[in-house]
């Protein structure tokens, strides 16, 4: 009768795979939490985009253009429709437009303001309160709009053309180091 050689269990090799298998830097982890699982897969998305760096660079010069205005609720809109424009991705310009956030509403803006005071020799006060909504954007008075759309658009097109320089390096770097980890961890036979 012929016996088998019983499975070392103790052998490097099962050593290795269990510690990747339990180790923290497992690529099978599952994910903490459905909002979690959501992130990650935009994020992947994102960060697959196909085409040219500067396609995608165009998409995200136009979504941080849009993003710099003052449009709650229409940045994403106008983002968009000015990557169809100019033919950029739209999935770039969305996430360009998320360079004004809640968090930053408040510096961009006043930024915006001080850029268009300057540029137009006013003493007009900036109150973080009267840009809250769109509607109360409207109830200002015309020399506050002409002083941050001014600014609004001085400021959106100096980003806008620093973003699509610096997207077009990060993305090239990017795809660079990508390319490198693939081929020393994916070696082709």
């Amino acid at each position: 009768m012929l016996h088998k050689l019983p499975l070392q269990i103790n052998s490097r090799r099962t050593q290795i795979n269990h510690f990747r298998s339990a180790s923290l830097f497992s690529k099978h982890k599952p994910p903490r939490s459905r909002f979690h699982r959501f992130l990650r897969y935009y994020y992947w998305r994102l960060v697959r985009q196909k085409g040219s760096p500067e396609f995608l660079a165009r998409g995200l010069a136009a979504g941080v253009f849009a993003g710099l205005f003052p449009l709650f609720g229409l940045q994403t809109i106008l983002g968009v429709a000015l990557a169809i424009l100019f033919r950029g991705n739209k999935w770039m310009a969305v996430a360009g437009t998320w360079i004004s956030n809640p968090l930053t509403y408040g510096p961009i803006f006043w930024l915006n303001f001080e850029v268009g005071q300057w540029l137009l020799k006013s003493h007009e006060v900036f109150e973080l309160e009267r840009i809250q909504s769109t509607t109360a954007l409207l109830e200002v008075g015309a020399d506050f709009l002409m002083i941050l759309g001014l600014g609004c658009l001085v400021m959106a097109s100096l980003s806008a053309f620093l973003s699509y320089f610096f997207g077009i390096k990060l993305i090239r770097r990017w795809r660079t180091l990508h390319r490198d980890w693939h081929r020393r961890h994916h070696p082709r036979r």
